[in-house]
């Protein structure tokens, strides 16, 4: 197990690799639960070797169990439309119009709104002013929407955060349909989630992002969509988006 941890394996994967290996010998398996008590104080939850934790992905002196975790303020809403229910047309992004959206945050209670278009890669930011509370962002993310020719309002892929509970409200504003993921998997909106990534260059963890204006968020979204994408051929997110709006056509070749 040491050292496997010494070529940064995760006890995830260090726990899946024994499995695997000693597929008849239960004795050899470990849940990755148990490496991280093994390796953390349980009592203080303090790393017992720090040169091991120091190999796990985040490095961290402290355990902090997943039952202990501060609650994020995003929980289940009801009656979500599941993301198995979009338009088949959305999954090979040949048909334009289709956008994933999040909450990027700062320190709590800031944050703003990101949209992509899944087949430009397209990136809108929206400011956030008043908050994260559900009918404090549905007017600023229908007005951003708003702004999209109506025939590029096909969809919109969400997570499943509280600041959506009002999506009926923005749909009959938008005439956009909203659609979930499933629970922990944000892999679902995967083009949202690298531009997110992205967006932590300009937009740090700690900072108010409510200092940010509109024109500020326009700028950083521009910067983003002038970078030219190997899948496009090294065309910018911009140019594709220009070349749909300017088609007459929503399919892609």
């Amino acid at each position: 197990m040491e050292a496997k941890l010494a070529l940064c394996w995760s006890p995830e994967q260090i726990s899946g690799w024994l499995r695997r290996h000693h597929l008849h010998d239960s004795g050899m398996w470990i849940s990755h639960e148990a490496i991280y008590l093994s390796l953390f104080d349980p009592r203080r939850r303090r790393a017992i070797d720090r040169t091991l934790t120091q190999r796990l992905r985040t490095a961290r002196p402290i355990r902090q169990p997943k039952a202990a975790r501060r609650p994020s303020g995003r929980g289940v809403l009801r009656d979500m439309v599941p993301l198995s229910a979009r338009p088949a047309e959305a999954d090979n992004r040949t048909v334009p119009g289709h956008w994933e959206g999040d909450l990027v945050m700062g320190s709590r209670p800031s944050a703003i709104a990101t949209l992509v278009e899944r087949t430009s890669r397209y990136t809108c930011l929206v400011a956030l002013p008043d908050g994260i509370k559900a009918e404090q962002v549905r007017p600023y993310l229908s007005g951003s929407i708003l702004a999209v020719p109506e025939r590029l309002r096909r969809s919109l892929t969400w997570d499943r955060g509280r600041e959506m509970a009002e999506r009926r409200a923005f749909s009959a504003a938008t005439g956009m349909p909203v659609y979930f993921c499933k629970p922990r998997s944000p892999w679902q909106r995967g083009t949202n989630e690298n531009t997110n990534r992205l967006l932590r260059q300009y937009l740090a963890k700690n900072a108010d992002l409510r200092v940010f204006t509109q024109a500020d968020l326009d700028a950083i979204a521009a910067e983003l969509n002038d970078r030219p994408r190997k899948m496009h051929g090294y065309r910018s997110p911009a140019e594709v988006y220009a070349e749909i709006l300017n088609s007459g056509d929503a399919l892609i070749p």
